[in-house]
């Protein structure tokens, strides 16, 4: 089972956001956090947003923040709404557009003799139901008594390096 970048990323800026409950946290701090574009998490931002999973603040001193609390975000869900696609294989795929009749309904040689999307299903649904029993809370790092799991980047300051003065070499 491998889930798409977005959902990846989806997933990290959650994790950052539940890190950071009592604030709200720029695009662009949590970009520099995990090394991603700012524009592809202004994306994913844009539809966390409008799904629902969370608020987001415009304008100067705007940012976002969860939408409810991180034992109240199902792991499953989430994923189930950001991941566009649970096709192990071909053949689980939907049947063919236009519906084609015969053996490779579903682009598979195969069916109706293959028993090996069955297990496909079924490992599927253990992963999900993996991740059903899990919250958001469940996968925060652990936080001591006043410390921020992640710092929130400084700001930035131009600093001029001068270039180092060697002595001269002694004359013999």
């Amino acid at each position: 089972m491998r889930l798409t970048a977005m959902t990846d990323y989806a997933l990290r800026l959650l994790m950052y956001l539940g890190g950071h409950p009592a604030r709200l946290c720029t695009i662009a701090e949590v970009a520099q956090a995990h090394g991603l574009s700012e524009a592809h998490l202004m994306k994913i931002t844009h539809q966390l947003g409008l799904a629902g999973w969370i608020t987001t603040v415009r304008g100067k001193g705007g940012g976002m923040t969860l939408a409810r609390p991180p034992a109240e975000i199902n792991l499953g869900a989430f994923v189930r709404s950001v991941e566009p696609d649970f096709q192990l294989v071909e053949c689980m795929g939907a049947p063919a557009s236009p519906p084609v009749t015969g053996p490779n309904e579903r682009h598979c040689l195969l069916t109706g003799q293959c028993r090996l999307a069955g297990v496909f299903d079924e490992a599927l649904r253990g992963f999900l139901t993996a991740l059903d029993r899990r919250t958001l809370a469940d996968v925060l790092p652990r936080q001591r008594a006043g410390t921020a799991t992640v710092a929130p980047p400084q700001p930035r300051t131009r600093t001029r390096v001068r270039a180092a003065v060697r002595p001269a070499p002694p004359e013999a």
